[in-house]
């Protein structure tokens, strides 16, 4: 089906914003409507969009109750055959692969940046942030009902992955 239109949700203005240029830019046609709000307090509409992303959101969730009313809230939101595809840092299930990763990790940002620089994101990932493993994500998915759930890419603390309603 062509596009017809976007809905945006995010806190950020200048973010709602880009989205909304970078859409224009590639499909002039299609409507944009940006909602400045959290995910976790924004009202969707039942069965209304084909497709819902996160990119480097839903990791500010806190804990499972909010994962689960944001995954059904999504849900509901979803035509029947709709799409939700998350793009986001993920932990480990396993303690000694969640020490490797988080490790290489932090070699990476800090030869990225400094030492200082690491520091300073896993500060705020520790003070802020509540990522969970990506397979936890992937059975909140099948438990809040959808059908298909696909990987699309995982590297190190981060995963692309999404659900078929």
């Amino acid at each position: 089906l062509p596009l017809r239109s976007v809905t945006l949700v995010d806190l950020s203005l200048p973010m709602l914003d880009r989205a909304a240029e970078r859409i224009h830019a590639a499909a002039p046609a299609v409507a944009v409507t940006a909602i400045q709000s959290d995910i976790r307090e924004t009202a969707l509409p039942d069965a209304a969009f084909d497709v819902a992303v996160s990119a480097a959101a839903l990791h500010h969730l806190r804990d499972d109750r909010e994962w689960q009313h944001v995954f059904g809230a999504v849900y509901r939101a979803l035509v029947p055959g709709g799409s939700f595809w998350i793009s986001d840092i993920v932990t480990h299930q396993s303690s000694a692969v969640q020490r490797v990763m988080w490790q290489r990790y932090g070699e990476y940002l800090a030869a990225l940046k400094g030492p200082e620089y690491r520091d300073q994101v896993f500060g705020y990932i520790d003070a802020e942030d509540t990522p969970r493993p990506l397979y936890w994500q992937i059975d909140l998915l099948a438990r809040t009902g959808f059908r298909e759930v696909e990987v699309l890419h995982k590297n190190s603390c981060f995963a692309a992955f999404g659900a078929i309603k």
